[in-house]
């Protein structure tokens, strides 16, 4: 897999999504600052400016991050896309070990679109138990259920955005369309 600034450029990924989405869904993948956030269009939220269209916003400029971000967008149904952050409650680095297994619940789903849409653009996948700062324990079982969803999305299919965004980067990076299982090798991720 390639992870390389010269392949992989913000401009692109930025590009690629707005083109999907910004017309028939009113929201931008926009460059943040160090912590990503969803924020609905109208929205005030302190730091930063309300904005007539939803804005995803991914850190520090990573690659890695805008699709993680883009990934949350994609599981998130109607409401919750009104919602700043999706609704969703977040408790930072250092998280306990029960608070880790209750947070890796819900990045199940978003991050098996992760490891898909990455795939498809040819980047390498990480999975990410996001407690930098604490203990996160044995993520194998994290990663053993990453897997079995994207199992699922492989034999079922995408929801509807997540599958026009994995094309649109399969086309755009040259990749194999669909998914194929034999691309995701759990054992390096």
């Amino acid at each position: 897999m390639q992870q390389n600034s010269e392949t992989h450029t913000l401009d692109d990924i930025i590009a690629i999504f707005n083109g999907c989405f910004e017309k028939e869904f009113n929201t931008k993948l926009v460059k943040g600052g160090d912590e990503p956030i969803y924020i609905p269009a109208e929205h005030k939220t302190p730091g930063y400016d309300v904005l007539p269209y939803h804005a995803i916003y991914f850190a520090r400029g990573f690659y890695s991050s805008a699709l993680h971000e883009i990934s949350h967008w994609l599981v998130a149904g109607t409401e919750r896309r009104k919602l700043e952050d999706f609704g969703y409650w977040y408790e930072p680095d250092g998280r306990s070990l029960e608070r880790q297994r209750e947070f890796e619940k819900v990045e199940v789903k978003p991050q098996a679109i992760e490891w898909i849409l990455a795939t498809a653009a040819n980047f390498r996948y990480f999975a990410s138990a996001d407690n930098l700062n604490g203990n996160p324990g044995d993520i194998a079982p994290f990663k053993q259920a990453v897997y079995a969803q994207v199992k699922t999305y492989a034999e079922k299919g995408l929801p509807q955005r997540a599958e026009k965004l994995r094309r649109a980067l399969s086309e755009f990076y040259g990749t194999e369309d669909g998914i194929n299982l034999a691309k995701f090798d759990i054992s390096r991720i």
